[in-house]
């Protein structure tokens, strides 16, 4: 199942999708894409209060609008906030053609 094409996510930014019935979010950083199902490991509720907003005011870390937690953009580690230490559940993809792919 095509997501988007990699042209269409700027920099830094994020976007939320819905794949069989699991939320999911993409990030590009450096060129690069990175997906995480849209779980927080503290409570297993959603990253985001607004749509497609899982990104610090200053787009360096995905953060938790629930309590704060912030997450390494490359790895999912949270290194601040109630769930220290414990990590985002990476979504496996391909990019076929430059479109981000998931199964």
């Amino acid at each position: 199942m095509k997501l988007f094409h990699i042209n269409e996510l700027e920099e830094n930014q994020s976007k939320g999708f819905t794949v069989n019935n699991t939320a999911i979010f993409a990030v590009k950083r450096d060129n690069q894409i990175f997906v995480y199902k849209n779980d927080c490991p503290h409570l297993g509720i959603t990253l985001e209060f607004q749509a497609d907003k899982f990104l610090d005011l200053d787009n360096h870390f995905i953060e938790c609008a629930n309590h704060g937690a912030l997450f390494e953009v490359e790895n999912g580690e949270c290194i601040s906030g109630p769930c220290l230490g414990q990590t985002l559940e990476a979504y496996p993809f391909d990019i076929v053609d430059g479109y981000v792919e998931v199964n």
